[in-house]
C-alpha cells in the first residue's frame, strides 16, 4: 500500500473515531448537563423551603446547609451570635485530641473524680461517687455522647481556657470562645457567656468530614464520637431511622441548636441550625428537624446518585 493510500485510510478511521465519539459523548454530555439543571433547581427550591420556614419561626435563627458533593450552600444569619451552650464541645474535644498529639496529655492518663468537678445538667458523672477513675479518652467521649456537663469541665480544667480559646482559632474558628465552664450560673448571669455561630459550626464539621482537623487521626476520632451521639430528637427526629448522623445538640435557656453531618443515600450533606428567643424548646427542635427533613428530602431524590442519572 503506498503512502498516500495509507494516509487516506487513516484519515478516513479518525473521520469515524471523531463522529463516534460525537454521537456517544453528545448525548450524555447533554443528558448530564439535564442532570445538573435539575439538581439546581430543586436546590434552589429547598433554599425557598428553608427560608420560608425560617419566616414562619418565632425565634431567630443561623442556618448552613452544605452539599458535601456539589459544595451548594445555603445560609441564613450564618455569622449571627448565638450562646453555644453544648455546641462548644465539638471545638473541646478536638482541642483535647490536639492536645494528646502535640504530648501536653496522655488519652489513657487517669482522672480522679472530685466532688467539686461535679455539676448538674446533663450526664451520669454528677451521679457517680467522688474517687471514680476515669481516663481522658472516657471523659471525651461522655462529653460528647451524652453531653456530660461534669466530663466538659474536668476537661477545661485539664487543658486550660488560654489553650482551648488559642486551638479554636488554630481551626478556623471567627467567632467561638470559651469564657465560662458547663452550667457556671453565676458568670452567666453576668453576662460571661460562650458564643458560636452556624459558620463556625459548618467550618468545623466540614474539616472533620474531609479529614482536615488538624490530621485525619484527630479528624476521624471526632466524627466517631459525633455518630454515637444520644440525643436525637432535632436533626435525626424525622429522618429514617436507619439514617447515620454524626452531630452535637446544644440546650439552654431560650437556645437550642444542632449541628452535624447527615450520610444520606444519595449525598452527604452538613446542616447546622442554631435557634435562640423561644422559651419553649420543643418548637425550636421541631423547626430543626423540619429543616433537616426538608434537606434529607431533597437529596433523597436530587443526590447524585437520583432518579435523574
Amino acid at each position: 500500500m503506498s503512502g498516500r493510500r495509507l494516509a487516506a485510510v487513516l484519515s478516513g478511521i479518525l473521520i469515524l473515531v471523531i463522529f463516534a465519539a460525537i454521537f456517544f459523548l453528545y448525548p450524555q454530555a447533554k443528558r448530564q448537563r439535564y442532570i445538573f439543571e435539575k439538581k439546581r433547581a430543586q436546590w434552589l427550591a429547598l433554599e425557598r423551603a428553608i427560608k420560608n420556614q425560617t419566616r414562619k419561626f418565632s425565634g431567630k435563627s443561623g442556618i448552613v446547609v452544605k452539599g458535601l458533593d456539589t459544595n451548594w450552600q445555603i445560609s441564613f444569619n450564618k455569622e449571627m451570635i448565638f450562646p453555644s451552650a453544648s455546641l462548644v464541645k465539638i471545638p473541646i474535644m478536638a482541642a483535647v485530641y490536639k492536645a494528646a498529639v502535640e504530648g501536653r496529655i496522655s488519652l489513657a492518663a487517669k482522672i480522679k473524680l472530685k466532688p467539686k468537678d461535679k455539676t448538674s445538667g446533663s450526664g451520669e458523672l454528677k451521679n457517680m461517687p467522688a474517687g471514680s477513675l476515669f481516663n481522658v479518652e472516657e471523659l471525651i467521649e461522655r462529653m460528647v455522647d451524652s453531653s456530660d456537663n461534669s466530663a466538659t469541665n474536668i476537661l477545661i480544667d485539664l487543658l486550660g481556657q488560654e489553650y482551648l480559646n488559642r486551638s479554636f482559632k488554630e481551626f478556623g474558628l471567627r467567632h467561638t470562645n470559651l469564657t465560662r465552664k458547663m452550667m457556671d450560673f453565676s458568670n452567666r448571669k453576668n453576662g460571661v457567656e460562650n458564643y458560636t455561630t452556624a459558620a463556625d459550626m459548618a467550618t468545623l464539621l466540614e474539616k472533620i468530614y474531609r479529614g482536615k482537623l488538624c490530621n485525619s487521626f484527630i479528624s476521624r476520632k471526632c466524627m466517631e464520637l459525633l455518630k454515637k451521639q444520644k440525643h436525637r430528637d432535632r436533626i435525626p427526629a424525622q429522618l429514617p431511622r436507619q439514617t447515620i448522623v454524626a452531630h452535637k445538640t446544644g440546650l439552654e435557656m431560650k437556645a437550642c441548636h444542632d449541628v452535624g453531618i447527615v450520610f444520606a443515600p444519595k449525598g452527604d450533606f452538613l446542616i447546622c441550625v442554631l435557634t435562640k428567643g423561644v422559651v419553649n424548646s420543643r418548637v425550636s427542635k421541631k423547626f430543626i428537624s423540619n429543616i433537616a427533613l426538608e434537606v434529607y428530602n431533597n437529596y433523597l431524590f436530587a443526590g447524585p446518585k437520583g432518579v435523574f442519572d
